[in-house]
């Protein structure tokens, strides 16, 4: 088994270290912070708007080019999170809270420091997860079938009405209107319209992308422009970006612990890295206890190492049930999906067996871009605060142009902008009713194959219910969703649960 794993990321470094393969991960690195610094801009936009961008390039390029994008535009959120406390991605709200105030006393530097040094050591470790972890995991997706694959997504959606923060009862509804929109368009097994209304552009259902960029970019934008007076102050002195001797020394625990919490979470349906960044800051939160100094929510370094870390194992440990399993655990992850099937790759437990030098030069770029994001951005600090000293005003017109000339280029159709304008004020809306949008997005995503698999599973056993009973697997994911519910139900756990979410 060594010598397999050993064989293997040698395999993932000779495809990796090709000179073009660098190139395409330093531009994704590249332009994944630029455009991530930009407030309002987190990664599902970033991704969704460059994404075009990558249909020129043989297949490796464009995955390695993409998750450069991804894990680019999540350090940039934590960047003008930070900065002008924007967290540039939801994930990165937990760092506004101590990081900002850092800033704010003149330690901006070290902050931004701390969470580079964080993010790429547990950026490192998941990488080593996931070459670990992704072979006996594909091993084991050869063994599922349509019933195994509907009840993993069962237990991936009831996991993420448990996990959302906010109100349990606005995460359900939230993925049962995701469930619904996915619906609409033409039915795979009749060839039915549902839900269409006579308008030809719905035949094909809603585009993932559009909805994506307007409950996210479109509405993001739109909530940044009502603090644009207070949130264009940026911090007059940073500081040195290298923390000090004791600054590291105190946040050893926090980035060990928030790369353990981040690794474990990642991986689960509905946005792991949101949940680690949580999870992590309350952690150190509990141990620090009252006497934290200074108490976090006021310029805690811990606060900014812990979730950090979190974050981005979380973000990098998302791409095993994408790699192994073909599904999404959330929505850059969906993305990445329609990115493998514009190029021809069926994603699933086959890319690993049938182009070896696709997977694991894929995984291996991902240790580089890492190692390209910390040699990059301590020194650029500098030129993202004069990005950020660009008002508001002129920033957000251009980036809305940027959205909407990427939305177009998907399938050169006007009509997924209007959507996007759509889903920009609903997401809006929603975020004034206090409603999540990631579980919608993961309900959009998980909706159609889950009907699909249902339906497949059914015709297989001629109607019998019983199938998703009989098959091992597929048991034991459903007795994990009635576990998981049960929890849910018992009013002690709810209540800790809601206290754990709570910000100060």
């Amino acid at each position: 088994m060594d010598m397999d794993f050993i064989s293997n990321l040698a395999l993932g470094f000779q495809s990796a270290l090709s000179w073009t393969h660098i190139l395409y991960c330093f531009a994704g690195v590249s332009i994944g912070t630029l455009i991530g610094v930009m407030p309002g801009m987190g990664p599902v936009a970033t991704v969704a708007m460059l994404l075009p961008a990558t249909y020129a390039l043989e297949p490796s390029g464009a995955l390695i080019m993409l998750a450069g994008i991804y894990y680019g535009a999540q350090y940039g959120g934590s960047t003008t999170a930070i900065l002008v406390n924007i967290p540039g991605e939801a994930a990165s709200v937990v760092t506004c809270l101590d990081g900002h105030q850092m800033a704010k006393r003149g330690r901006a530097g070290a902050a931004l420091g701390i969470a580079a040094i964080g993010s790429f050591i547990a950026g490192c470790v998941a990488t080593l997860l996931i070459a670990a972890f992704a072979p006996p995991l594909t091993r084991l997706a050869f063994e599922f079938g349509p019933a195994e694959y509907f009840s993993l997504m069962v237990l991936g959606l009831i996991g993420a009405v448990v996990l959302a923060t906010g109100s349990l009862l606005k995460a359900i509804c939230m993925i049962l209107l995701g469930l619904l929109i996915g619906l609409i368009g033409t039915d795979v097994n009749s060839g039915a319209l549902r839900y269409t209304f006579g308008v030809d552009e719905l035949m094909e259902g809603i585009d993932f992308v559009a909805l994506s960029m307007g409950i996210f970019g479109f509405a993001e934008i739109m909530r940044n422009l009502e603090f644009t007076v207070r949130r264009t102050l940026v911090p007059g002195r940073v500081g040195s970006v290298l923390p000090t001797r004791e600054d590291l020394k105190v946040c050893a625990g926090p980035i060990a612990r928030g790369t353990i919490l981040g690794s474990l979470l990642g991986v689960l349906p509905g946005g792991g890295a949101l949940l680690a960044s949580f999870a992590s800051y309350t952690v150190e939160k509990k141990l620090a206890g009252e006497k934290a100094d200074p108490p976090f929510g006021s310029g805690n370094i811990r606060g900014v190492a812990g979730p950090e870390s979190a974050n981005n194992a979380g973000a990098q440990t998302s791409f095993i049930p994408m790699l192994t399993l073909g599904i999404p655990s959330n929505a850059v992850m969906a993305l990445m999906i329609g990115a493998m099937m514009i190029h021809d790759i069926v994603p699933g437990p086959q890319v690993m067996t049938t182009d070896p030098s696709l997977f694991w030069g894929f995984i291996v770029a991902m240790w580089i871009g890492n190692l390209i994001l910390v040699i990059l951005n301590l020194p650029m600090i500098s030129v993202w605060i004069q990005l950020l000293k660009v008002p508001y005003r002129m920033l957000y017109p251009a980036i809305l142009v940027f959205c909407c000339i990427g939305v177009f280029s998907i399938n050169n159709n006007v009509w997924d902008v209007w959507v996007t304008v759509f889903f920009g004020f609903v997401g809006y809306l929603f975020s004034k009713l206090g409603c999540e949008p990631a579980p919608l997005v993961l309900g959009f995503i998980l909706g159609p194959m889950m009907e699909e698999n249902l339906r497949r599973a059914l015709l297989l056993s001629r109607g019998d219910p019983m199938t998703f009973i009989t098959s091992p697997i597929s048991c034991g994911f459903l007795i994990a969703s009635v576990f998981l519910i049960i929890i849910v139900a018992l009013p002690a756990l709810r209540k800790t649960r809601e206290e754990a979410f709570r910000e100060d």
